[in-house]
């Protein structure tokens, strides 16, 4: 069957430097900062104070809202602050900051989930902690609970990793394969969805090939291998080259008959589905040009990047640019202090050469970003009307269908900075709305 190919797309270099590296396991920090902010939804609030004594997997911040996902704990130690930081966003959060014991005492609390219902799985999934582990940091308990009239037949297990240096999941379908097989089949139990497609570029042979024995004896799973295509990863390009269906504008993945995981979700879910332990740890790759020693390092949530990347060595040279995430996609980083979150999949540190901002020309017509655009969209015109702040009817450019890949910036020769103005646009309409 031929692959379907989805439109638009660029080919930035892979530098996967750390692919056939082994994860290494840090240590534990000095401390841990433990952001209540670590998902899309509404922020936890702290469930400690400065002083108390706290254990290895216990709740430490939690809300009530059903879009949410607890905070734990990843060390025993003492709660030293819980103060407002400025993490990734430009608005500061709580955050907990815990001084380890060096014990690792496991919170009594601690226990396998019993499952006897789709409810009592649903439950469990929250009580864990996990949100998206490859993206936004949607709780997944959440995504797991479509609306009723959403007819999903399908789950998706997200192992494209498109995005250049990162190879943590690579890694993860190496390495946990078991576990990966283990949560696709508990998932679908649980949910009722009849089959499971898991999705991964042509560029892993190695993955494809252990992945595909893994599911021989699952008639109701397959591996699909993908054209290797940034941003081949993202939801609607992964579901349109795996089934052919289009997420419709605004909509999402369930109303296209898909759910859509990542590949170290459904391995954790697994794993804490017999172990009771809650998300407190994360594979994470560590690259860039200045790191002297790139790997893939399996590190405590919360442990701050100054002491990931000494553990790897430190830096050849002053980094120019401190990335959590891939190039194209990822968040520049202002502060060594900054932790490891959830949905923390890389970090990279680049040379000051790299990290030089080009100097933008006008705009000559070429087309390019149009060619480039995985979402049929018109980033030239966007960019034009927001420098010119003309908002009046950007929303007419379906500017909120953008999924900020970057691919319009990447191919344009002009060096036009498109995603910036998308995002400025994309701000605007949200304040406008909220008048």
């Amino acid at each position: 069957m031929k692959r379907l190919i989805f439109k638009g797309g660029v080919h930035p270099p892979q530098n996967k430097s750390t692919q056939h590296l082994e994860t290494v396991v840090m240590g534990v920090p000095s401390r841990v900062i433990l952001p209540m902010v670590q998902h899309l939804g509404a922020p936890c609030r702290p469930l400690v104070k400065k002083g108390d004594v706290v254990k290895v997997g216990q709740v430490v911040g939690d809300t009530d809202a059903f879009v949410s996902a607890p905070i734990h704990s990843s060390v025993s130690g003492v709660v030293t602050a819980i103060e407002d930081r400025i993490i990734t966003g430009s608005k500061p959060v709580a955050c907990i900051e815990i001084k380890p014991d060096g014990l690792q005492e496991v919170w009594e609390g601690v226990k396998a989930p019993g499952i006897d219902s789709r409810e009592a799985f649903l439950k469990a999934v929250r009580a864990s902690g996990l949100t998206g582990l490859g993206g936004a940091g949607f709780p997944t308990h959440v995504k797991l609970n479509p609306p009723k009239e959403a007819r999903v037949d399908t789950l998706i297990i997200n192992a494209a990793e498109c995005e250049p240096y990162i190879t943590s999941d690579y890694r993860e379908c190496l390495e946990n394969t078991q576990n990966i097989i283990e949560g696709v089949s508990l998932v679908l139990k649980w949910t009722g969805i009849p089959k499971a497609v898991i999705g991964i570029e042509d560029n892993k042979p190695e993955a494809i090939k252990k992945l595909s024995e893994a599911v021989r004896s699952l008639p109701s799973t397959e591996v699909q291998t993908l054209k290797s295509r940034y941003p081949q990863g993202a939801e609607k390009m992964l579901i349109y080259t795996v089934t052919g269906r289009q997420v419709p504008p605004g909509k999402l993945p369930a109303d296209a008959g898909c759910l859509v995981m990542n590949v170290a979700s459904v391995a954790f879910l697994a794993e804490y589905m017999k172990t009771g332990m809650p998300l407190v740890k994360k594979r994470v790759t560590v690259d860039g040009t200045v790191i002297a020693k790139p790997q893939n390092v399996l590190t405590l949530i919360g442990t701050p990047i100054q002491e990931v990347f000494e553990f790897c060595g430190g830096f050849s040279s002053e980094p120019g640019k401190l990335i959590m995430g891939g190039p194209m996609m990822g968040v520049s980083l202002y502060s060594l202090d900054i932790p490891v979150l959830k949905n923390t999949n890389a970090l990279l540190a680049l040379s000051g050469n790299q990290a030089e901002m080009p100097q933008e020309s006008p705009c000559m017509r070429c087309g390019r970003c149009v060619r480039a655009c995985p979402m049929n969209l018109l980033p030239y015109d966007i960019d034009r009307l927001v420098k010119a702040n003309i908002y009046e009817n950007i929303d007419k450019y379906h500017i909120t269908d953008c999924i900020e890949c970057g691919s319009c910036v990447y191919a344009c020769p002009a060096k036009r900075m498109i995603v910036q103005s998308i995002r400025l646009g994309k701000d605007v309409l949200r304040r406008t709305a909220q008048k």
